[in-house]
């Protein structure tokens, strides 16, 4: 994506959608206008921790992915029976924020969900009460980033989209405003 788009879409929200949410809301205080804060995209590969090559791997494609180095995740606990110790890789995170977080949302709505087959929209039912958004990816070949030949284990991925919104109504009313295809029921 080029920054010409990310300034449209944060564009778009400054002109239009806060003039909306404000008005769908009743707000009196522009500060109370919810807004995305950060995306969080969070890959977990359980068998990074006994092969170094597949969480540098995972790391590579979550940075092409991101636009943003990613950081490889720990271990907190050594778990005997997973033969894990402290310490051990056990996936890769990034946290977008910005430009980039504009730049990958408008991305993700626009040309990532879309290729899912038999995509229908995603489940209204994955906020956490406090206005945060969390859904899964089953591949990261979604991404026009990652070429099919380049994957040489699929892995999906967890997406978070933290927004300043107090509630669930709120964050969902900005998604939907901001192009999140939300299934109809």
């Amino acid at each position: 994506m080029s920054a010409q788009k990310t300034t449209d879409l944060k564009e778009k929200y400054t002109k239009e959608i806060r003039n909306q949410l404000k008005e769908e809301f009743k707000l009196s205080n522009e500060m109370q206008i919810p807004r995305l804060h950060k995306i969080v995209i969070n890959m977990g590969v359980g068998e990074a921790s006994h092969n170094s090559k597949l969480a540098e791997t995972i790391v590579a494609q979550l940075t092409k992915i991101a636009g943003q180095k990613a950081l490889v995740t720990k271990a907190k606990k050594s778990i005997a029976s997973y033969k894990l110790r402290e310490g051990m890789p056990v996936g890769s995170m990034v946290t977008l924020r910005g430009d980039r977080m504009y730049d990958f949302f408008q991305k993700l709505v626009c040309v990532v969900l879309p290729r899912i087959r038999d995509f229908r929209g995603v489940s209204a039912k994955s906020f956490d009460g406090r206005g945060n958004y969390t859904f899964g990816l089953k591949e990261q070949a979604l991404f026009p980033e990652i070429h099919y030949e380049e994957v040489d284990i699929v892995k999906g991925m967890n997406i978070s989209i933290i927004t300043t919104a107090p509630t669930d109504e709120m964050a969902k009313s900005l998604l939907a405003h901001l192009g999140m295809p939300f299934k109809k029921h």
